[in-house]
């Protein structure tokens, strides 16, 4: 019992490994991208941290 439940342990750490692995490889793409072009990187501050110029306003939608 305990070695089944140990072989089950294991496969959802793998699982979980290649997820992250995944993960790693799409957020250095990301960051590859932010830090070789200024207008992507104005792109997510603006997207991500509602970040604006002085002219401008924001309006944010909340779905619910």
């Amino acid at each position: 019992m305990e070695r089944r439940a140990l072989a089950q342990r294991i496969k959802e750490l793998e699982r979980q490994k290649v997820h992250y692995q995944q993960e790693i490889i799409t957020n250095t793409k990301k960051m590859e991208e932010l830090q070789s072009d200024p207008e992507n990187l104005e792109k997510f501050a603006r997207e991500q941290y509602l970040m604006k110029k002085p002219d401008e306003e924001i309006f944010v939608v909340i779905e619910e």
